[in-house]
């Protein structure tokens, strides 16, 4: 599973859906969406998701880039949807966390 995680947060910009991630490991959707959320503590798409929220946190610290572009380079292909889940997990905007953050690399816990 480790190998899998890996190369999903290398691929964070594709979509993942649970046949495909199981067939990647080789086990049934059903056993992977199980065996996945024992060693995760999480469902695939909302790992997805948290992984997609630090790399967006990362780009807006560290980059130039603009909301578009940083929704896309993290996978929410659109830039609502990043606003969406940055509220959600961060209870701020991308925008006001760059304010706040850039430069200073910090993530969420």
């Amino acid at each position: 599973m480790e190998e899998l995680l890996r190369w999903m947060v290398q691929n964070l910009e594709q979509e993942h859906t649970v046949v495909e991630l199981a067939s990647r490991v080789h086990m049934s959707a059903r056993t992977f969406a199980r065996r996945f959320r024992s060693e995760t503590g999480a469902r695939p798409a909302a790992w997805l998701n948290s992984q997609r929220v630090l790399r967006a946190q990362e780009l807006l610290e560290s980059t130039d880039l603009s909301i578009d572009e940083v929704a896309r380079e993290s996978g929410f292909g659109h830039p609502v949807l990043l606003r969406h889940h940055f509220a959600k997990v961060l209870d701020t905007s991308p925008q006001s966390y760059r304010r706040a953050f850039r430069g200073h690399l910090v993530t969420a816990g």
